[in-house]
């Protein structure tokens, strides 16, 4: 008898679940009732399976590892929302040709798309490239590419920012972006474009299309393929940033998937908003530039710098 309890006391323990995710397979039933759909779980609790009651039976098979990492990450306020999104999310993407939870399918797919930060909505993969801009992590080619969210990432062998570098690397990978010299009138830059929308994924390469110079160049991004950009070489940079910015502007105006009208200085890896706002003062149009602090220590040198010297 001592045995036999021993026995089943082991079995309850190997049984016994944690609260949490008791509590979220509970409200994952009631967020599939309100969809219309039954479900069932496997016995490890780490797939879903949603079942209409439709003449011809369709199930969906939900993988909830990352899932269960997000709700970990979140109060228990937030789950109501974040279940319902999470399982609206896998019905209406059920059509795809690839599982977005199984790595080994999508990384292929995987590519980045530059957003402004103001205009993300939802739940997103990404990092912030500039203070103003947000590289998010995509699946898929061309128009048909979408966001990932983090439930799906979240069942991924690797980190969000592993995944985000291998997506870069496939961007970059999609063609050598063509260089063709613009004069800006005052300024000449170089403007690299391609036929997809990962040109900003050729900032780490940009050595294969030009002398990098110490104190970095300055980048325009008014579109998703391409960039335009300038050497910080001389103090000609200051009316460069002007030249850009009206440029940026425009292109910006012009184009229906317009970017960012914004300068930004890439150096060491890092790309920096260079603040250049439009303001109309005395019925006249001026450029009020606020650079970041250690950009203005550079033009600061710059001033002083004999002509041609080399960069600090």
């Amino acid at each position: 008898m001592r045995l036999f309890r021993r026995r089943r006391d082991r079995q309850a323990r190997r049984a016994a679940r944690p609260v949490e995710d008791v509590d979220l397979d509970s409200l994952l039933s009631l967020v599939a009732d309100t969809l219309g759909y039954s479900c069932a779980f496997s016995a490890d609790g780490g797939t879903l399976t949603l079942s209409d009651s439709g003449e011809r039976t369709v199930r969906h098979v939900v993988r909830l590892a990352g899932l269960r990492a997000e709700a970990r990450r979140r109060s228990r306020e937030d789950w109501p929302v974040l279940v319902s999104e999470h399982l609206s999310h896998v019905l209406a993407t059920a059509g795809e040709p690839f599982d977005a939870c199984d790595l080994d399918q999508v990384r292929p797919l995987l590519r980045t798309r530059l957003q402004p930060a103001d205009d993300l909505a939802g739940a997103v993969v990404g990092r912030h490239l500039s203070a103003d801009l947000v590289e998010v992590l995509t699946v898929g080619y061309g128009e048909a590419a979408r966001p990932l969210r983090p439930e799906e990432v979240g069942c991924w062998p690797v980190t969000a920012a592993q995944a985000l570098e291998e997506a870069v690397g496939n961007a970059a990978g999609d063609g050598r972006l063509s260089a063709d010299a613009i004069d800006l009138g005052g300024a000449t830059a170089l403007r690299l474009s391609g036929a997809t929308a990962g040109a900003a994924a050729h900032l780490r390469r940009l050595d294969d299309y030009l002398r990098v110079p110490a104190d970095g160049v300055l980048v325009a991004l008014p579109s998703r393929s391409e960039m335009i950009v300038h050497p910080v070489e001389g103090i000609e940079v200051v009316r460069a940033i002007e030249r850009l910015r009206l440029f940026a502007q425009r292109e910006c105006d012009l184009r229906a998937d317009g970017l960012s009208p914004q300068v930004y200085w890439w150096h060491e890896g890092r790309l920096t908003l260079i603040r250049a706002d439009l303001v109309s003062q005395d019925g006249q149009i001026r450029l009020v530039v606020a650079p970041p602090k250690a950009f203005a220590r550079v033009l600061a040198s710059l001033a002083t710098r004999p002509e041609g010297g080399p960069g600090g």
